[in-house]
């Protein structure tokens, strides 16, 4: 007969012990109608190494297999610039904004547009591009094509070396008013996500979309005021041209570098302001709204 001795009796009921606290602290998962629902936004939280991992590989393979890689980046929206200057002003002879040279004014549009262009065409094909993910794990889809508009700001960045080059060449300096460019920015990123999450949505269901966006994306270059001023625009249909949401964020990001020389309407600033938080609603409620068909529409 086994005799225990008093030091293995106590290893034993040291074990016991952990044992029932282990089981006292062990966590129960409740199921139950709604929950995911009521706790949507905390898992955007809570799945934020996720959004960071999209956002890291679609940066790291956005100029893969590239000779030039990320000075794409610089050259599209420089030879963009060169040719609008030349059209615009030179052809066209369009005045500039106050004392500003041409291109500065062009490049200062030309940089929300870039980012406003890519951010739509990127995050509208998002959960497309995205289909073996979302049919196989569970996760908040809003984190799919808000990736992909953050994507965006990594040619913005670049490009705004650009920007800076042209103030160096032509000794512009900037007034107060740069210290206002962040708020822009956030501007330009809820002008782009608020659609991009309504064409998204659809263009699950609806693959028609993908041949609409460039369509999209190429007229509304040439109706928003990026190789030109909006002051060209006469003042009784100013405030009908900013329905379009796009022109108070150029606008403002020509205030913001600009200074004096390029005078905020306000109106059509708050009008602008009011239609992108309109469609960012709006995207966010058909998003939501149909999230839970994408597994099975993929």
């Amino acid at each position: 007969m086994r005799v225990e001795t008093a030091q293995q009796g106590r290893a034993r009921t040291s074990r016991r012990a952990a044992l029932q606290q282990l089981m006292t602290q062990r966590k129960t998962l409740v199921i139950e109608p709604g929950l995911t629902e009521r706790h949507y936004w905390a898992d955007l939280w809570h799945y934020r190494e996720l959004f960071y991992v999209l956002a890291w590989r679609d940066i790291s393979v956005r100029y893969k297999q590239t000779i030039i890689g990320v000075l794409w980046a610089l050259i599209r929206p420089f030879l963009t610039m060169v040719v609008f200057t030349i059209v615009f002003s030179k052809v066209a002879k369009l005045p500039t904004q106050g004392m500003a040279p041409y291109a500065l004014m062009v490049f200062a549009g030309l940089l929300p547009w870039q980012f406003f262009s890519t951010a739509l065409s990127e995050s509208s094909n998002s959960l497309i591009s995205n289909a073996n993910l979302i049919s196989k794990v569970y996760f908040p889809r809003l984190i799919v094509p808000t990736a992909a508009v953050v994507v965006s700001f990594v040619d913005f960045f670049v490009s705004f070396a650009i920007l800076l080059a042209l103030m160096f060449w032509y000794r512009f300096v900037p007034g107060w008013q740069i210290l206002t460019l962040p708020l822009f920015v956030i501007m330009a990123f809820m002008a782009s996500l608020g659609p991009g999450l309504w064409i998204t949505s659809l263009n699950v269901k609806y693959r028609d979309f993908r041949y609409v966006i460039p369509f999209i994306v190429q007229l509304g270059l040439y109706v928003s005021p990026v190789g030109f001023s909006s002051s060209v625009v006469p003042p009784e249909w100013r405030l009908l041209y900013s329905l379009n949401p796009i022109v108070g964020v150029i606008d403002g990001f020509r205030w913001a570098i600009l200074g004096s020389e390029s005078p905020l309407y306000l109106p059509g600033f708050l009008l602008s302001w009011a239609l992108i938080l309109f469609f960012l609603w709006l995207g966010i409620r058909q998003f939501r709204k149909m999230e839970k068909s994408f597994a099975d529409l993929i």
